[in-house]
């Protein structure tokens, strides 16, 4: 079940309205986005629309996630989220951001 997790949240590429493809790795890298202890992307010192266009679309699609594992598992929806940010935090590499809830630090 944690594979499927990852693989939603690591394997999602959204293509912006500008016909530039941004994708979620490569907004990591840049340090445009990072994970939350939410369980959420979220932007970091940005305001680029494709950017919180990618934030928005790949939210909503771990929310959906979220949402069926906590069903199938009878678990609160914010234990998933919680156990998700940790896990995505956890597996962040060296270099791209994370926010514990006390701001945004690089890795």
């Amino acid at each position: 079940m944690k594979k499927i997790i990852y693989s939603l949240i690591f394997g999602l590429i959204v293509l912006t309205g500008t016909a530039h493809a941004l994708d979620l790795r490569g907004a990591k890298t840049q340090g445009l986005v990072g994970e939350t202890a939410t369980g959420y992307l979220a932007p970091v010192n940005t305001t680029d629309q494709a950017v919180k266009k990618l934030v928005a679309d790949i939210n909503s699609k771990r929310k959906a996630h979220y949402q069926g594992i906590a069903k199938d598992n009878k678990t609160p929806l914010q234990t998933v989220e919680q156990l998700a940010g940790k896990k995505a935090m956890a597996k962040t590499p060296a270099g791209q951001y994370i926010n514990n809830g006390s701001g945004w630090k690089k890795k």
